[in-house]
This record gives C-alpha cells, sequence and structure tokens, in this order.
C-alpha cells in the first residue's frame, strides 16, 4: 500500500504544460478555457488544469519538410511539421492516431520523454489532398523540470490507491505510464488508470503520480446532461410513434443493427448498439420490435419498458447511421463491435442502459478511447424523470438520445480517439452545445427555422429545461459570447455555443435550401447538408480543449476544405451576430466581420 501524508480532501490539479519557464506559466485570468472542477468519490473536488492550445489555420494550406515527396507518410509528414513548427527534435514526438476524411487527412501527435509520452501536451494537424497543412493545433510544452521516467509505486499499488479515492473499482483496461505537467512547469511522472462505479455512474481516468502516489489529476469519460424515442424527426412521444420498416442504412451498417457480420441476435443488440433494461428486449413478433407505449401506465410496467428500450435502439442506431455518412466511421473513431477491416479499433459499440438506478432527472454518456468495449464502458445511462406522476422515461424523448450520443461523437472526434480533450469547463460546454445542436437538426423537416426548445415532454413543460429557446432573435434568446463571463456551468455554456450553431444553421438553410433526404444523402448542396459537413469536420481540425473562437475558426476552415470559403463571410456574419467575431476573445464580444465581408 502506497501512503498519502496529510492528503486534502480537496487536490488541486494543475496541468500546466507551457513556452516559458515561470513559475506560474499561464494567466489564470480565463480558466473557462483552461480549468474544470469535478467531485469524484466522497466528496473529493480536482481542479483541473489542461494547457491552453494555440490553434492556427491556413486557408489553401501551407508545405510542410515532406511536401515534395510524392504521397508522403502520414505520420511522418506530421511528425515532421511539428518539429519544425516547434522547433524540437523529432524524438520528442510520438504519432497518436491518424485517419483519411473526405476533405483533409487527419493526424495526432504526443509530446514525449524518454519514450513516454505526456497527458496533454497533444498536437493534431490537418493536411488537404493537396498535401498541404491546412490547420494546426498544439499544447506542447517547455519545462521547468521532470520527474525521473521510471516509476518507483507499483502499478497495484496506484490502482489501489485510485480505487480508494474515487470510490469505484479498476476496470481492468491496460493502465498507461504517463507524464503530466503541473503549473509550476515541472512534470510528474502518473499511472492511468480507469476507475469505474456502475452505482453511481463514475467513469474516470486517474492520473496517480508513479512516485509519490499522489491523485494529480482524472479524465472524466462521462456526460451528464437531461433530455428527452419515435421517428428520428420526432421530439415527444405526442408526436406519435409509427412502425417503421428496415430504417438501417445499410451502407453504414452493412449487416442491420443485429448482425455483427458473424453473429445475429433477435433482441435490442447488434454491431453499434446494445439496449435494455437488464437485458436486451427480444422480438416481439417474427423480425418485430413492436410494442406499444401506454401513456397511462408507469413507466416501469413491463410493455413500457420494452417500448422504452426499443425506441432508445432505434435512435441511436440512426444517429451511427446518418453520422457515419457524414465522417464518423470506424477510422475516425466512431463506436462499432466489428469495424470490418475499415480502420480504427473495434468492441466498442454502444451500451444504452433504460431506466438506469443510478439517478433521476438526467441521462449521461461516457466515452473512453477508441476500441474500450464491454459492459458500461461506451454506455449511455437513461434515468425517469421525476417532475411528473407517474415519472416519465428520458428514452421516449428523441432530443435526450440524440444529445447524448453526439456526446460520443464530439469526445471521440476531438483529439483523435482519446476521449480526453473535452474536458475543460469551456471544452465541456461547448460539447452540450453540439449536442443540443445535433438534436434540433435531426428534427427539422423543412426550411422552416422555428425557435428550438428541449426537453419538453420529461418536464411536462412547453419551456423545456433551458433558460431560453434557441432563436435567431436576441429579443427570445439574448445569449452572446459575452455571456460567458457570468457562466460557469458547462450546461449553461452550451447553451451560449448552440444558440450560435442555431443561428449557423438558419443562415445556411435560407442561402441554400433545405433538403428532406439529408441523413441518407449527405452529397447535396442545401444548407442543412452543409452544416452537417462542416459541423462533423471541424471536429477533427479544432485543437485539444478548444475555446469558442478556435472552434468558429475550425468551422471557416472547414468550410475552406470542403467548399473552398463559399460560405465564409455567411458563417462570420452568424457568428460575429452573437459576439464571436474578429476578434473576441477572453469572454468579451466583437461584431467585426473580415473585410470584404
Amino acid at each position: 500500500m502506497i501512503g498519502f501524508d496529510n492528503l486534502l480532501k480537496s487536490v488541486s490539479l494543475a496541468i500546466a504544460y507551457a513556452y516559458a519557464t515561470s513559475a506560474s506559466p499561464f494567466p489564470n485570468n480565463v480558466k473557462y478555457a483552461t480549468h474544470h472542477v469535478r467531485e469524484v468519490g466522497k466528496g473529493l473536488q480536482i481542479e483541473s488544469f489542461y494547457p491552453p492550445s494555440t490553434y492556427e489555420t491556413f486557408g489553401v494550406g501551407i508545405e510542410h519538410p515532406l511536401a515534395k515527396r510524392d504521397n508522403p507518410d502520414l505520420e511522418e509528414s506530421a511528425i515532421a511539421f511539428v518539429g519544425s513548427r516547434l522547433g524540437i527534435s523529432k524524438s520528442t514526438i510520438t504519432f497518436k492516431s491518424g485517419f483519411i476524411g473526405e476533405t483533409a487527412r487527419h493526424a495526432f501527435v504526443k509530446q514525449s520523454h524518454d519514450g513516454v509520452p505526456f497527458a496533454n501536451a497533444v498536437a493534431n494537424i490537418a493536411f488537404n489532398h493537396e498535401n498541404r497543412v491546412i490547420a494546426f493545433g498544439t499544447s506542447f510544452v517547455k519545462l521547468t523540470s521532470i520527474a525521473p521516467s521510471q516509476p518507483s509505486i507499483p502499478i497495484a499499488d496506484a490502482i489501489t490507491k485510485a480505487e480508494e479515492l474515487i470510490d469505484g473499482k479498476y476496470n481492468d483496461h491496460p493502465p498507461s505510464l504517463e507524464f503530466l505537467v503541473l503549473q509550476d512547469g515541472s512534470a510528474v511522472l502518473t499511472h492511468v488508470i480507469q476507475i469505474q462505479n456502475d452505482k453511481t455512474g463514475t467513469w474516470v481516468e486517474a492520473f496517480i503520480d508513479a512516485h509519490t502516489g499522489q491523485l494529480h489529476s482524472i479524465t472524466d469519460f462521462v456526460n451528464k446532461f437531461s433530455y428527452l424515442v419515435l421517428p428520428i424527426t420526432s421530439e415527444v412521444p405526442t408526436e406519435g410513434f409509427q412502425v417503421l420498416d428496415n430504417p438501417q442504412d445499410t451502407l453504414a451498417s452493412p449487416f442491420g443493427w443485429h448482425s455483427d457480420g458473424t453473429t445475429s441476435t433477435t433482441t435490442t443488440a447488434g454491431n453499434n448498439v446494445i439496449a435494455s433494461k437488464g437485458a436486451p428486449t427480444p422480438q416481439s413478433g417474427p423480425g418485430e420490435f413492436i410494442y406499444p407505449w401506454d401513456p397511462t401506465a408507469p413507466p416501469t410496467s413491463q410493455g413500457n419498458v420494452n417500448a422504452a428500450v426499443v425506441n432508445a435502439f432505434y435512435v441511436v442506431n440512426t444517429v451511427h447511421d446518418f453520422s457515419y455518412r457524414y465522417g464518423f466511421t470506424e477510422s475516425a473513431f466512431n463506436f462499432q463491435a466489428n469495424n470490418f477491416g475499415n480502420g480504427g479499433r473495434a468492441n466498442d459499440r454502444v451500451i444504452v442502459s433504460v431506466q438506469n438506478a443510478a439517478g433521476t432527472n438526467n441521462a449521461d454518456f461516457a466515452t473512453p478511447p477508441d476500441g474500450q468495449s464491454g459492459s458500461m464502458r461506451v454506455s449511455s445511462q437513461l434515468f425517469l424523470w421525476t417532475f411528473t406522476s407517474p415519472p416519465r422515461d428520458g428514452a421516449l424523448e428523441n432530443d435526450i438520445l440524440v444529445h447524448e450520443n453526439t456526446h460520443g461523437i464530439t469526445n471521440r472526434m476531438t483529439g483523435g480517439g482519446t476521449g480526453r480533450c473535452l474536458q475543460t469547463t469551456e471544452a465541456g460546454g461547448m460539447g452540450e452545445g453540439w449536442s443540443d445542436a445535433m438534436a434540433e437538426w435531426t428534427e427539422h423537416k423543412s426550411s422552416d427555422v422555428p425557435d428550438y426548445v428541449m426537453g419538453q415532454f420529461v418536464t411536462n413543460n412547453p419551456a423545456g429545461i433551458r433558460t431560453h429557446p434557441y432563436s435567431t432573435s436576441p429579443t427570445v434568446n439574448p445569449l452572446r459570447y459575452s455571456s460567458i463571463a457570468t457562466l460557469n456551468e458547462v450546461h449553461d455554456i452550451g447553451e451560449v455555443w448552440a444558440n450560435m450553431l442555431h443561428n449557423v444553421y438558419a443562415a445556411l438553410v435560407g442561402a441554400h435550401g433545405f433538403s428532406t433526404t439529408a441523413r441518407t444523402n449527405p452529397g447535396g448542396t442545401e444548407g442543412n447538408i452543409v452544416f452537417l459537413h462542416l459541423f462533423i469536420d471541424a471536429l477533427a481540425l479544432q485543437p485539444c480543449n478548444p475555446t469558442l473562437p478556435a472552434a468558429r475558426d475550425a468551422w471557416i476552415q472547414a468550410d475552406a476544405n470542403r467548399y473552398g470559403g463559399a460560405n465564409a463571410c455567411l458563417l462570420w456574419q452568424a457568428f460575429a451576430s452573437r459576439g464571436l467575431g474578429v476578434g473576441a476573445a477572453s469572454h468579451r464580444d466583437s461584431t467585426t466581420v473580415p473585410d470584404g465581408c
């Protein structure tokens, strides 16, 4: 057993990676971009500090050291560019992952020392298909000191201490050894261990000092939220259930929703998703999953449980299929048991737990790294909502299900499949905003863009669960970039970002029209298609733990990559209308747009 002398109940963690050697390399004036306070275990508070990323986009692209080669290797090109751009040895750069998308090749690398990677000293590079660099984000660091790279505390002792502090159990995922930089610029060596507690819904990585045994940091894989299943374009049960025949998209799910290509099931279990309350729901008849919902019966009645499980299975599979069409594929770190040889790591289908007993009036989605699988590992927990009598089931409100699944997309695609790169308060807030925006995208049926309200059914409240409807009207929704200066909670910050994206969506549809086949035909030019392409493309372009300005820049670059910048002024005007114009920084508004716009 390892000892902790005078361990404070509130542990302050600092991951400060800087290109400076001062005692406090990073300013703390805008903490949302670098910090996140979380409570784990039995009241233990961790204030996490993440290195601020620098981020550059390059329009049509710039050359890199291997640009003259024919067909240069992605790994070699990325390492050569980072080494040249930052003036560091290639021996200190480790390739983590990469994939080739429709408009760009993406590489994700880590800083390393003595062959040991740094946890948050990461970089992402995007190359266009003309072999030019179009985007670069980095949180690489210089250090004041660094711990020895050989641990003095055994991994077994570190696991015991992590279990004790987090109040959970080691989940057998292989631990790793990684450096972690503290706010004073020093780097500690840590054992990185995954801890879970199914009763409380906890799933974290613990960073235990490999020399002192101190808990320095956590990565929280669980994104929690309250959302409200039915045809994907519907939001609430009162819009009516429908019997849908063969809704799977066989491009994204080539063996359908009940087979991984080897094993077939007759339950709500397949290659992309397993949905259950205790056990997957079986077919109600040959090839049928038809369980009518009875609004007069409690949600825990068997018929209503089955209806909820089937609905959840349908929605999560549908999100898998349309996001696949837009780029969230196997090589881009999606969720599948069998990846069919298409890259990425397999054995990580989404596990949906309906009416989960871990809580009420909420839902959550845990996103560990690409390739992790098993019970409660890639999971969405859907709770009962107790604002009404009888309670209402979150698995019967589509916006809840879509919102939760979008956490999986954004956490996987930002940072190259690690699940670690939306951990600051501001980045976590954008995670909530992206999830709301995706839920809204699925429910549009025409070019009309009315105000959008989240969470009406489970609360039995037409105002929903947000402070304002999402709206193009500043009277209906006054939230702006500067609003974040007075906010300190991820869902509140998420409302700011989601409302900006509502305005971007409205502008694109107003300019380019609406496609009713967008979910299965991403090749059109209509505004809702353009929106989702930019949504997905920008995730892989942006840096680890992005700020709103960085995410905005990634959208602008995504448009340059895919559409030659045709929508640049429209995007700038939409963002600037809510304070995120040229010069917006540190939660101070700017309504300026580039010259020519």
